[in-house]
């Protein structure tokens, strides 16, 4: 059997360096050293394997289809990443020695980046403008009527408007009601209709942090649906009050989808050429700078909060990572601020020559 990867090694590999503790290990648990004889095909041009290959020990040749090479040598700066990472292969890797490789399940890699990357506070304010009359009534279509003039439904189709007030399932609450749990399965996306409540984290130690107090109109419980991740806050009612809430599925189906717009390669090229659109890699520093496009500014997913204010809303911004999760939850998020975004179809995995 083969022997599990050992720890230390996989640590200096981007991008799993940068996971944290647990998510690491996960991975740990679920990578196995290979052996690859001199000569021996690591993989060809043309496969789909969805996996991100290191090499541990040795050397490997990297050959393109017009016959250019080059030599990846374990240790190295360049080892650090995936060989030629591109889905299908563009190219033939080959053991020049006999050498170690490890075959990193790409898309775990990926969601526990996204994972990782999402952890920040399970919020999000509705932004809207309000005028000198406003008040902090009860009436029940205030809610209604501060969710129609935000900036992040204004994308949404009317039509799934309409079907998701009526698939909303309206839930009173008392305070000290939990209504998230830290560590519990993402399963719905939260409006306030009235009332407050408190979003809390608790440590490794058992303390709890408070990390923000949520009021009407604002909404909570979406970075967990977008990540398929846990939830990594605790949201509890300060006070009695009423909330609407929208399922998964519904959330995914309504909201999600139709507030992302995919790219191919070409139409993002086209637009970048005719100006006024920016390139934005969401991945990690070290990853940008191995294999970014050029001309790209990165903002990892995990800086997008604090980086949004500071996007020009006049310009249109196309998003990309390895394979597209990641920059889908930023285009979602950064959609819910108005800002014209979208994302690069298929990721750097199935862009050519990247």
């Amino acid at each position: 059997m083969a022997d599990l990867v050992d720890k230390n090694i996989l640590k200096t590999f981007v991008p799993a360096s940068a996971l944290n503790s647990e998510n690491f290990q996960e991975l740990a648990g679920k990578t196995f050293v290979e052996n690859v004889a001199a000569g021996q095909a690591i993989f060809k041009e043309g496969d789909n394997d969805r996996k991100s290959v290191y090499l541990i020990d040795g050397q490997a040749e990297i050959v393109s289809n017009n016959g250019e090479s080059k030599t990846i040598i374990a240790g190295s700066d360049m080892a650090k990443h995936a060989l030629a990472n591109q889905q299908p292969r563009k190219f033939t890797a080959t053991a020049k020695v006999d050498s170690q490789i490890i075959r990193v399940d790409s898309d775990l890699l990926d969601i526990l980046l996204t994972w990782d990357q999402l952890s920040g506070i399970e919020v999000d304010e509705i932004q809207v403008d309000e005028g000198p009359d406003d008040e902090d009534g009860d009436d029940d279509g205030d809610w209604m009527t501060r969710i129609l003039q935000s900036k992040a439904f204004l994308q949404v189709p009317p039509a799934n408007i309409q079907a998701m007030f009526m698939r909303m399932q309206d839930i009173p609450v008392k305070a000290g009601d939990v209504i998230i749990k830290q560590g519990d399965d993402g399963d719905y996306y939260y409006i306030i209709k009235h009332g407050k409540c408190k979003v809390t984290r608790t440590s490794k130690t058992g303390s709890e942090l408070t990390l923000a107090t949520l009021g009407d109109g604002d909404a909570f419980g979406e970075e967990a649906l977008l990540s398929e991740a846990k939830r990594n806050a605790n949201i509890v009612m300060t006070t009695d009050g009423s909330l609407v809430r929208l399922a998964k599925e519904d959330f995914n189906e309504l909201l999600k989808e139709p507030m992302l717009s995919w790219v191919t390669n070409e139409e993002a090229d086209a637009m970048i050429k005719e100006g006024n659109t920016v390139w934005i890699d969401v991945r990690l520093e070290s990853e940008h700078k191995n294999s970014g496009i050029e001309g790209s500014v990165n903002i990892p997913l995990f800086m997008l909060r604090l980086k949004a204010q500071t996007l020009d809303p006049d310009k249109k911004y196309i998003l990309y990572c390895d394979t597209g999760r990641r920059s889908s939850a930023c285009a979602f998020l950064l959609s819910e601020r108005g800002l014209q975004v979208y994302c690069l179809k298929g990721g750097l995995v199935a862009r050519t020559g990247s």
